[in-house]
């Protein structure tokens, strides 16, 4: 798929980098404003393709007393209003069949999260809307079998897929990123490196995932150096306050000089291909 096909999608000829950030879920809309002005802000600077990201609802949860959303409509609301305010398309997960169109209605591209990924119906439901899906890697999945998630979005009348990896699962509480796996899925689709829940470490004994936000650098590099196509990673500018994935997001203070990084690096590697 060509970048161009996504609206208020800005230097898409850049030869950079395309960013999905922003929150993990959308907590209000004053919070969702204040970070994505910032990263707005950044992305322009720097001209690096930007897609706000944030989570309408959190479905998938470790225990039922944890934050799931301030409500659907509302947090939809805020993400057409982040879309309208800074003239930026916008992404979100959805968890049901019935998700896609009610979100569609407010974003441009729909993510399906990694865990549900082999849902057909959930992927067809999607693909259908005529949004671009961005289908996460299982946790539990080989990269070549996302070439079957990605024919579920062809099949379906759209060529509108990207693939994101978030890591592999390795033992009860780590994740690692098998980096082989980048050329295998950018045969299938345009690929995206996950680089902060690639570092989260799931299933404490608390119920409240953790993670390790000073290999987020690290992982980004990696990432750019492996040739992917897109960043995506969730910051905040109070991590250790946020109601969902506080544990593993970079402080938006720390965006602009690792943003700036990542540019340099992939001017490096764009001459290695030429």
């Amino acid at each position: 798929m060509q970048l161009e096909v996504i609206p208020q999608l800005k230097y898409t000829n850049s030869n950079n980098f395309f960013l999905l950030a922003g929150p993990c879920a959308i907590e209000g809309e004053d919070m969702a404003l204040r970070i994505a002005e910032k990263v707005v802000s950044i992305t322009d600077k720097l001209q690096i393709p930007y897609v706000f990201k944030g989570s309408f609802k959190k479905a998938n949860r470790s225990r039922i007393d944890s934050f799931t959303g301030i409500g659907n409509e509302k947090a939809l609301k805020i993400l057409g209003k982040v879309s309208k305010t800074f003239k930026v398309p916008t992404v979100t997960d959805i968890h049901e069949v019935s998700d896609a169109t009610m979100a569609a209605e407010y974003v441009d591209v729909l993510q399906i999260p990694a865990f549900l990924v082999r849902q057909t119906d959930l992927v067809v439901a999607a693909a259908k809307t005529g949004k671009v899906v961005n289908l996460k890697k299982g946790q539990f999945m080989s990269p070549e079998s996302m070439q079957h998630a990605v024919t579920k979005v062809k099949d379906s009348g759209s060529d509108n897929a990207w693939i994101t990896d978030r890591g592999t699962m390795f033992g009860y509480q780590d994740m690692i990123v098998d980096f082989r796996g980048i050329p295998t899925m950018k045969q299938y689709a345009h690929v995206v490196l996950d680089v902060t829940h690639s570092l989260q470490q799931p299933n404490q004994s608390s119920g409240v995932t953790g993670g390790r936000p000073a290999l987020i650098g690290t992982m980004a590099r990696a990432g750019i150096a492996a040739g992917v196509d897109g960043l995506f990673m969730e910051t905040h500018f109070d991590p250790s306050n946020a109601k969902s994935d506080g544990a593993n997001m970079l402080d938006l203070s720390l965006l602009e000089k690792l943003l700036t990084d990542l540019v340099a690096l992939r001017e490096t590697v764009n001459g290695f291909d030429s």
